[in-house]
């Protein structure tokens, strides 16, 4: 076999079974260098906190209609498993739950309060943070003013 093939199918088992970067509840992970070249929105919630739970539906929406864009939510309290599954459930969170923490890949530091949303621009750099109660308006009105 020419070297070259031997080499490239090496690499091929190699970079196929990498495991992916960022772990996601329920669902296959993500690889970081995925996340470059998108917009991504990360919003921490908490089953005890009012304002988050009022704030889930309208992250959804807008998750629904962004569909360019990356939404994730992150739980506060880092809880996994089936709690989580089952909070998801209750609270009709319909994106993707990260596991990993956001902190690990994005610079994002674990926010005092709640609800709390963040905002990565596409080369991975965050550039706003909302600490307080968002809207699926204020977000349109985020991306809308940068655009």
């Amino acid at each position: 076999m020419n070297k070259h093939i031997k080499t490239l199918l090496l690499c091929l088992v190699i970079f196929g079974c990498s495991k992916p970067d960022i772990a996601i509840h329920n669902e296959k992970g993500i690889f970081y260098q995925d996340t470059i070249g998108s917009w991504v929105v990360i919003n921490y919630w908490a089953d005890w906190c009012a304002p988050c739970i009022k704030e889930i539906p309208e992250i959804a929406a807008f998750a629904k209609e962004n569909k360019d864009k990356q939404v994730y939510a992150f739980n506060f309290d880092r809880v996994e498993g089936e709690e989580l599954t089952e909070l998801i459930d209750k609270f009709g969170i319909e994106y993707p739950s990260l596991l990993t923490h956001p902190k690990t890949y994005w610079d994002i530091p674990t926010p005092k309060t709640l609800p709390a949303t963040f905002i990565i621009d596409e080369s991975g750099e965050l550039i706003k943070s909302f600490l307080i109660p968002i809207s699926k308006e204020d977000l349109e009105n985020f991306f809308l003013e940068i655009e």
